[in-house]
């Protein structure tokens, strides 16, 4: 009978550590995907977007509520500062006005008064020269006339050539002195003697008509009470609510 071998001893397995038993952290690990990577930068995104629209606000409010607090100290030190004043509002006069003529109007109207004056016409002959210029020009020294704005004729067809406060034609004198307004009255008073030299009991404005020789008989009647009252405020004796600021009185 054939011997049995010896058995051989049995070696109890070492046991692994913990270090061994775990496996390499490269084997536990994986790289992420292109798809989480897009997925994390999104959400990075999105947070940091968040954190901005929440942020602004508050440093704009911030911003306006330190504005508020520079002004009112701004304002707190300019009130509080002994120089410190509140101008007034300039005064504002009313333009010498009298019957709705103003200071060029009255100037001129002024001129025809002393230019009488100074021929010796009396004060109711100075008021029936204002009152005719006041319908020929409204007062004003304009150096054109009726053809220039409604080309009006003369009776034989030729153009006027009415010019100055009195809408004069050629015949009466020169250029110059028709937009002259003292020669201008003058030139008037003396074709008024000289055509209607018996006025006492004559109606202003066939006065003015004859001097004139216009269309209309009536055109002057309508001035006749402006011109009273111009001359009376102009000879010192304003009525009420005329202003004659700056305006000088004149000699009649």
């Amino acid at each position: 009978m054939n011997a049995r071998p010896p058995a051989k001893p049995r070696t109890k397995p070492r046991a692994q550590s913990r270090a061994q038993r775990r496996p390499a952290a490269s084997a536990r690990r994986r790289k992420p995907t292109a798809a989480e990577r897009r997925r994390k930068q999104a959400r990075v995104r999105r947070a940091w977007l968040i954190s901005t629209l929440v942020a602004l606000p508050l440093l704009a409010f911030g911003g306006f509520s330190l504005l508020i607090v520079f002004a009112v100290n701004a304002f707190s030190t300019s009130f509080n500062d002994d120089s410190f004043a509140f101008e007034s509002a300039p005064s504002i006069e009313a333009p010498p006005n009298v019957a709705g003529y103003g200071v060029e109007q009255l100037g001129n109207a002024c001129t025809i008064i002393a230019a009488g004056s100074d021929l010796g016409f009396d004060g109711r002959d100075q008021t029936i020269a204002v009152m005719t210029a006041m319908g020929e020009s409204s007062l004003r020294n304009i150096d054109y006339g009726d053809w220039e704005t409604s080309g009006v004729t003369n009776p034989d067809g030729s153009r006027t050539t009415s010019i100055g406060l009195f809408q004069q034609q050629d015949n009466w004198g020169s250029r110059d002195e028709r937009l002259d307004p003292y020669a201008a009255a003058t030139l008037f008073y003396r074709a008024m003697a000289a055509r209607v030299p018996d006025r006492e009991g004559i109606d202003p404005t066939m006065i003015a008509h004859r001097t004139q020789i216009n269309l209309d008989a009536n055109h002057y009647a309508r001035y006749w009470d402006a011109a009273t009252r111009v001359t009376a405020a102009l000879g010192g004796s304003p009525a009420d609510g005329d202003s004659l600021d700056g305006i000088p009185a004149c000699a009649a």
